[in-house]
């Protein structure tokens, strides 16, 4: 289950009747709800909350919908953060962001959740207003690229405001120069002269003589907080002049004397009680009692509520309080000063009673304020699993981070939780220390051994955490070996984890498994590969990772398409997207790349519509889901589907930008995007760049083929015969043969049948060129036996005309080579343009586009094949318009000769003399 939330952050803080009105600054916050960002900054004690808080409710009784959201420093996570903002504005807008709480727990990316939630908020009827108050304690990169994205993106009818004592790390000066942004500073904050005559007038019962009234204004400079205090000092003295004459000095001092002033005018209970309570962020009543040892702390507290003296409520009911954050740092300092020896123990009680009421963050903190390094340890090793469900790796290296090394290397089970964060932060170089903290306190992996009993000197406080220790520090250790590009390793340690882990944590299980399964398939091991993701995502089920396991598919189909099994592949991912249609929820993170994947099958199986139809779908699908890798693989696929349509250069576009936002995980790239760009280029023609590329990448034609670079020698083979060609140079063609022998010999051997049926066809390709007909056709022949069980055609097609002969060669013996042969796109020449070489649109002709072609044949015009098809002309013309596309030809004479040199006409022509050179109406 997700993390509880505090639902007393998600209420402004109550509005108090008889407050200033302040009519300025409502306009200017009104005139914000027409802009995308409203920001309120200024120091403490500016009035800020007390602002936004009048306008939030006088917004909601206008018929905005208002979100709030009241920060602390436990908010500057992503995991901690998100969460809040998603429950404040499904309170502002209920039936919001149903879909983003569901991924925010299936550990989704930022940027996924908030487009789910930005979608919801683009379907609410109305303003929506989201206000987060003290955003001052939001400093990390993370959060605040979070807020960007969010901000962004807001519809029309969103607005985001945000008020605190600095200004956040956000486009301000664009929003400001695109009239997107309405500011709030100190300076428009102030009380002016005649607002604070007013304002002390209600606040001490009696009007000010006009000049005090003024000097309070002018030495305070409208600084409210200032005046607020010189109001509560000001009640029941009876020589007003001497006290606004004594009055001098900058906010710190006034703070200082007027505090002094307050507290000493307060009860003896009453003083001990606010400097007892002011460690504490919020207070109600049965807290202060535990924190101050004493009876009757709701009661205190509603009292000061009554008598103004800087307690803010949180909720409605009077419940919750917080003390002005100004007034609660002097009080602070007053006792560090007075009772510097309570401290730690008033902090110590407040840790027990959150932890008894189930709040343990709060616990944590407070444990770790009182110093009380070993409590804090306790409790965060006890919040480890949430936090990681959670994915708040930021929060757990924060607070494993302040604990003594001394403290760590006796828990275990922290060290291990250390290595998790740095490793899930990209901060490798500690893991391996933090690790072997841990491995030390392993206790011996012998028969019967009690593993969840620690042995002495070690402390622990999850004792099944203890038990999955040794699996869990494989798992890091294989993972950390696979990070740093040691896949023996890795593996070694992934089937440790695997033998010497618990059958029942699936958890651990799983994770070994899929690091054992990236091993094998980097190594080119595509069979155990397959097997061991099967283990996995099975693990993973059994564990109820849900999201994980759903992914894992992914990869499953990734393989077999490299074993050459499209239809497994394909089987693979109809499966998956069978699973997420039945999920019922939100889309599951992956199903767009389950989409992106079958449309590459549909691709290379020449169903060009089908596959622009699952990219398409994909993304309409938008980042939430997705995986993060899904930008770059959908342009490779898209990319692939503009060759087969013959739009290179748009492919070359797609290839450059895909590397761009290229999102690098522990996964395998056997098929660098880079490596993808030559081979367009080669195509274009531009072989020369390809072989410069390679030189680069220090690849050459004497290499030790590998699976992770087998496709780059691929392509390489494929610019040499390229530039063979072209020059005629036999011992190019030579070299290309000589690698294609070794690719094939490889992949032959590690069972990647897509990689052998490529090979085969570069081979024909190369003894064609080289003059060697025979040689040519036996490759081919044989990448055609290979490639007919699977329907592979782009592997052909993709070639252009420098198959034609070939194929026309093998069509009369090989029925899928005639298959290939109504797809293949011979080169042409468009009017007006130059020569496209080795383009290709491959696409066969539907049934009703060949009755349409045969008729084409004939001597009926355009009428009489409707007649004859029992179609309208409109249905004609548009059928002739796709054959025309299909065979790259500009009218019907060119279309009968065209399907004659492929074999297209035959027995069913309804030949009824003439030349068949009538046109079509277009």
């Amino acid at each position: 289950m997700p993390a509880p939330l505090l639902e007393t952050k998600l209420h402004p803080p109550r509005h108090r009747s008889g407050a200033l009105p302040r009519p300025r600054l409502a306009q200017r916050l009104d005139r914000g709800l027409g802009c995308r960002l409203t920001l309120v900054s200024a120091p403490a004690g500016f009035g800020k909350t007390t602002l936004l808080a009048e306008r939030a409710a006088a917004w909601a009784a206008g018929g905005a919908r208002v979100g709030w959201l009241s920060l602390d420093g436990q908010d500057d996570d992503p995991g901690v953060l998100w969460p809040y903002v998603v429950a404040a504005l499904q309170a502002a807008a209920p039936g919001t962001g149903a879909d983003a709480r569901a991924l925010l727990g299936s550990g989704a990316p930022t940027g996924a959740v908030l487009t789910s939630l930005l979608n919801d908020l683009h379907a609410v009827a109305g303003d929506v207003v989201l206000a987060l108050d003290d955003v001052h304690h939001l400093r990390s990169r993370e959060v605040h690229d979070g807020l960007g994205f969010l901000l962004e993106h807001l519809p029309a009818n969103a607005h985001l405001v945000l008020a605190g004592r600095t200004d956040p790390a956000l486009p301000l000066a664009r929003l400001r120069a695109r009239g997107d942004l309405v500011e709030v500073r100190a300076a428009d904050l102030r009380f002016t002269p005649e607002e604070a005559a007013t304002y002390l007038a209600g606040a001490t019962g009696s009007a000010l003589a006009p000049a005090d009234a003024a000097a309070l204004a002018a030495r305070t400079e409208g600084w409210i907080a200032g005046l607020q205090l010189a109001a509560l000092s000001l009640e029941g003295r009876d020589d007003v002049a001497g006290f606004v004459a004594g009055f001098a000095g900058d906010d710190r001092f006034v703070v200082d004397y007027l505090l002094e002033e307050v507290l000493q005018r307060q009860p003896p209970h009453v003083r001990g009680f606010l400097l007892c309570t002011s460690v504490l962020g919020r207070l109600t009543g049965p807290l202060c009692d535990a924190v101050t040892g004493g009876p009757g702390g709701a009661a205190v507290l509603e009292a000061l509520d009554r008598q103004n003296l800087f307690v803010v409520a949180l909720d409605d009911r009077r419940r919750w309080y917080r003390y002005h954050h100004l007034f609660a740092d002097v009080l602070r300092a007053r006792l560090l000063d007075e009772r510097p020896g309570e401290v730690a123990a008033l902090h110590g009680r407040a840790s027990e009673w959150f932890e008894q009421h189930g709040d343990r963050p709060e616990a944590i903190a407070h444990a770790f304020a009182a110093g009380d390094v070993e409590r804090a340890a306790h409790l965060v090793e006890l919040a480890l699993p949430a936090l990681r469900r959670d994915r708040q790796e930021a929060t757990m290296h924060r607070w494993l981070a302040a604990l003594p090394d001394d403290v760590l290397r006796t828990r275990p089970v922290l060290s291990v939780g250390y290595a998790s964060a740095l490793m899930s932060l990209g901060d490798l170089a500690g893991v391996e220390e933090r690790l072997r903290d841990a491995e030390r306190w392993l206790v011996p992996a012998t028969p019967g051994a009690d593993r969840t009993t620690p042995p002495a000197g070690a402390v622990v406080a999850d004792v099944q955490a203890f038990g999955a220790l040794a699996a869990g520090i494989a798992v890091y250790r294989a993972a950390l070996a696979r990070a740093r590009g040691d896949d023996a390793d890795a593996e070694a340690r992934a089937r440790r984890a695997l033998e010497s882990g618990d059958p029942g944590a699936h958890l651990e299980r799983g994770a070994a498994a899929g690091l054992l399964a990236l091993a094998r398939w980097s190594a080119g091991d595509l069979a155990a590969a397959h097997a061991s993701w099967g283990e996995a995502v099975a693990s993973l089920e059994r564990a109820g990772h849900v999201a994980d396991a759903f992914g894992g598919r992914i990869a499953l189909a990734d393989i077999r398409i490299a074993q050459g099994r499209l239809d497994d592949a394909r089987r693979t991912y109809e499966e998956g997207l069978r699973l997420a249609a039945d999920h019922g929820g939100p889309v599951l993170r992956g199903t767009a790349d389950l989409h992106v994947g079958l449309a590459d099958v549909l691709r290379e199986r020449g169903d060009l519509a089908g596959a622009a139809h699952h990219l398409r779908t994909s993304e309409a699908l938008g980042p939430g889901g997705a995986l993060p890798q899904h930008p770059h693989r959908y342009r490779v696929a898209l990319a692939r589907l503009r060759v087969a349509e013959g739009d290179l250069d748009a492919a070359v576009a797609l290839l450059e930008d895909a590397e761009r936002v290229y999102d690098a995980n522990f996964f395998p790239e056997p098929r660098p995007v880079a490596a993808e760009r030559a081979r367009v280029r080669i195509a274009q023609g531009r072989w020369a760049e390809a072989l410069a590329r390679a030189a680069e990448r220090g690849v050459t034609a004497d290499d030790e083929v590998v699976y992770l670079r087998e496709y780059e020698h691929l392509v390489l083979a494929r610019a040499l015969v390229a530039r063979g060609a072209a020059e005629g140079d036999g011992r190019v063609l030579a070299s290309a043969t000589r690698l294609l022998d070794r690719i094939l010999a490889a992949a032959e051997d590690g069972g990647r049948g897509g990689s052998v049926i490529e090979a085969l066809v570069v081979h024909a390709l190369a003894a064609s060129a080289a003059g060697d007909g025979p040689s040519a056709l036996a490759h081919l022949a044989r990448a055609v036996a290979l490639a007919e069980p699977e329907g592979y055609v782009r592997v052909f097609a993709d070639e252009g005309a420098a198959l034609l002969g070939p194929l026309r060669a093998l069509a009369p013996r090989e029925p899928h080579a005639r298959r290939l042969l109504a797809g293949l796109r011979a080169p042409h020449r468009a009017a007006g343009a130059g020569a496209r070489s080795g383009q290709v649109l491959v696409e066969p002709l539907s049934a009703r586009e060949l009755d349409v072609l045969r008729l084409l044949a004939s001597e009926l015009d355009g009428p009489g094949i409707a007649r004859e098809l029992v179609v309208s002309l409109n249905t004609v013309r548009t059928h002739t318009r796709n054959v025309y596309a299909k065979l790259a030809v500009r009218n019907r004479r060119e279309a009968v000769r065209r399907a004659t040199e492929l074999g297209l006409l035959g027995a069913r022509v309804r030949a009824r003399g003439g030349d068949g050179s009538g046109t079509l109406p277009s």
